[in-house]
């Protein structure tokens, strides 16, 4: 990290099809080496899949399942003395949508699906109704952050 000043935030254009700044984020997210043009593909793909199957607005779906995700807490490790304690701290909003699509694409990946258009897209229809292995990884650092409750005297 820089000790001169703070990084500023670039700003992000939207994407080509649906104009949302948070599908161009994931977008970039999802990119492996550089290759955007086929991160565009997954993504549209998943979004045509899940209009196929489900008959909804893929673009509400992909808002929904990002805020089923989104955590509220989290633990940080805060040294005190000699021992270190995993104190709960708020989740900043930049913060919870980047662990959010984090937390996505890696449970996505995991999947056993064939394509990755179909480990996205059910991936996506998981989290939107509250299941999944993304919303699992929300509800687990919820519970660490729950167990470590007595510590929060100790946020900075």
């Amino acid at each position: 990290m820089s000790r001169r000043r703070r990084a500023e935030k670039r700003e992000v254009l939207p994407d080509p099809k649906f104009g949302d700044k948070v599908i161009s984020k994931f977008m970039c997210s999802l990119m492996l080496s550089g290759k955007k043009s086929t991160s565009e593909k997954i993504i549209y793909g998943a979004f045509d899949k899940i209009q196929k199957d489900s008959k909804q607005d893929p673009v509400n779906v992909f808002h929904e399942a990002l805020k089923n995700v989104m955590p509220d807490v989290e633990v940080r490790s805060r040294r005190v003395g000699g021992a270190t304690y995993q104190v709960p701290v708020e989740v900043r909003n930049d913060r919870k949508q980047a662990l959010a699509i984090r937390w996505l694409i890696s449970s996505a990946r995991a999947r056993s699906e064939n394509t990755m258009i179909d480990r996205l897209s059910n991936e996506l229809m998981d989290a939107f109704s509250n299941k999944g292995n993304a919303v699992k990884k929300r509800e687990d650092t919820h519970k660490m952050a729950e167990a470590n409750r007595a510590f929060s005297h100790y946020r900075w």
